[in-house]
């Protein structure tokens, strides 16, 4: 008997599921059933096409209902909506919107990827969820002269670039300190001061109070007026099907599925966006809206349904975002993440080179990572910087996902030639650095520890040049530039703790070893150096 298998939902999950079940089975009645226009497009790409980069709306479009049929013989329904789930009797209550007609349809297996909304708490403000959204903020734009972003997440960013593109003036208001949920603040310091070079005014630790004709109303009584307004606070899972269902909701506001996808309802699957998702490094329950999970558990789902046992392993929640020539990515829980889940961590920052120096084209690259104190076990990663971000969070995503540790990645042996890296990758020159920690090698300090420092009991040391430390320092600092320690030794006393500096740490590090080989024993090294100094202080 042919199996009856019900999907409720396209793009990135149920198209995946739909297709990779059609290779396991021939013979399988395949249905999509689609409330929208558009069953499978690109919705990762729709802030591009604002921008241009896209040209074309087909461009977006990645298969039609007719090609589905074609190539898969799968039958997809779009504008029929899925209205309510009878599990009893396992069917599905659907709504052919054109037409106004309710009728049922009868499963033996039901998927459902209804993915999430965004959260739209203001009247009068446009969200991006689909190419219809995308259309309608097209539009709006063609005599738009200012815009509005709500929101400093990865669609906000994105949106922002692509609308500043068109010659619109851009607004990002964020009621968070910092952009960027993933990242730790002093990471996206770097991408703040980056974004204002370009004209792009942020408005921090800033709440939206009220929108009415275009006029945002902030809680300190400032009011900002724009052509344009564009809510990306966030998206929440879309659940709304599974109201009167016996389907188990968790905390997080997501459906409970277990290792093979399965909700509480045994031949009811879910995936995607909607779903709550163990973090694998953290253990904890979390809300992953990306497109490569979504995929993942989609073939999962598809495998299970089809006799082949399948597991879902959780997700650490690697992400990456290009805004105009910067780029920044994270994997792994943040430290803020970390602190909050009462899991033990060391931290190392270092700021590398895209490629070798002597070519050009080198940029730098700023890499911070998390590591756990008790057995040493990588847990989280972030990079900023402007070449070869992609391919370094990919090596440090996997090292996570294997359990590898920053020792580990001193041992990775990458591709060089120097159009592309140096010879020492800034991977292993991160695990290098990560090492000496480890080891105590290196006795380290952090930006945050200079605050509880008296500096009447220890030495601050600036080992950069003399014009470095004029054109700025951190107060209280002495200078002997790192060249010039050895004959001056008789000007730092070996009673005091000594806290050297440099402009990213390499210089302190030689400065730290010098200085312990000539006996003075407390010497610590600012880990990421000046440079990490004022972005932790901005």
């Amino acid at each position: 008997m042919k199996k009856e298998i019900v999907i409720v939902g396209g793009v990135a999950g149920g198209a995946t599921a739909a297709t990779r079940i059609r290779r396991l089975d021939e013979e399988a009645n395949i249905t999509v059933l689609e409330q929208g226009e558009y069953v499978s497009f690109a919705n990762c790409g729709l802030p591009y096409y604002i921008g241009g980069d896209i040209k074309s709306k087909k461009d977006l479009l990645l298969q039609t209902p007719e090609g589905f049929k074609k190539r898969y013989n799968i039958d997809v329904r779009i504008k029929h909506k899925a209205i309510k789930i009878d599990e009893e009797n396992s069917r599905v209550k659907v709504l052919n919107i054109e037409e106004g007609i309710e009728e049922y349809k009868n499963y033996d297996k039901l998927i459902l990827s209804t993915g999430a909304e965004p959260i739209k708490i203001f009247k009068d403000v446009n969200t991006i969820r689909n190419i219809p959204d995308i259309e309608e903020v097209q539009n709006k734009l063609t005599n738009a002269k200012s815009a509005i972003i709500i929101g400093g997440g990865y669609i906000g960013l994105e949106m922002a670039e692509n609308i500043y593109k068109k010659g619109i003036s851009v607004t990002i208001i964020e009621k968070s300190e910092h952009l960027i949920a993933s990242i730790d603040k002093e990471m996206a310091n770097i991408l703040h001061k980056y974004l204002e070079s370009k004209g792009v005014k942020l408005l921090l630790n800033t709440t939206v109070k009220t929108i009415e004709k275009g006029i945002v109303k902030l809680e300190d009584g400032k009011e900002i007026k724009a052509d344009m307004i564009i809510s990306a606070i966030g998206v929440r899972p879309d659940v709304t099907l599974l109201e009167g269902t016996k389907i188990k909701i968790g905390e997080l506001g997501g459906v409970v599925v277990n290792e093979y996808m399965q909700t509480t309802s045994p031949n009811i699957y879910a995936i995607g966006d909607m779903v709550e998702v163990i973090n694998n490094v953290t253990n904890q329950k979390a809300l992953i809206p990306l497109a490569s999970p979504a995929n993942k558990q989609a073939r999962i789902v598809a495998d299970n349904i089809c006799g082949i046992n399948s597991k879902y392993t959780g997700s650490q929640g690697t992400a990456i975002l290009k805004i105009f020539d910067m780029v920044v990515a994270s994997t792994g829980p943040s430290e803020k993440t970390l602190k909050h889940a009462n899991i033990q961590y060391l931290k190392s920052y270092t700021h590398s080179y895209s490629n070798a120096t002597y070519y050009p084209g080198a940029k730098l690259l700023s890499i911070k990572l998390l590591w756990n104190k008790e057995n040493k076990k990588l847990l989280g990663t972030q990079i900023v910087g402007f070449k070869g971000v992609d391919k370094r969070i990919d090596v440090i995503a996997t090292a996570i996902k294997f359990g590898l540790t920053p020792e580990n990645l001193t041992e990775i042996e990458l591709a060089y030639a120097p159009p592309f890296s140096s010879a020492k990758d800034p991977i292993n020159v991160a695990g290098y650095v990560a090492s000496n920690i480890i080891k105590e090698t290196s006795k380290v300090f952090y930006p945050e520890d200079i605050n509880k420092l008296n500096l009447k009991e220890v030495t601050l040391l600036d080992v950069r040049t003399k014009h470095e430390y004029n054109n700025g320092t951190i107060e209280g600092a002495i200078n002997i530039p790192l060249d010039e320690l050895r004959e001056r030794f008789n000007e730092i006393s070996k009673d005091k703790n000594i806290y050297v500096f440099c402009a990213v740490g390499q210089r302190g590090y030689l400065a730290e070893r010098i200085l312990k080989a000539n006996g003075f024993k407390n010497v610590k090294n600012l880990n990421g150096g000046y440079y990490t100094y004022l972005n932790n202080n901005l």
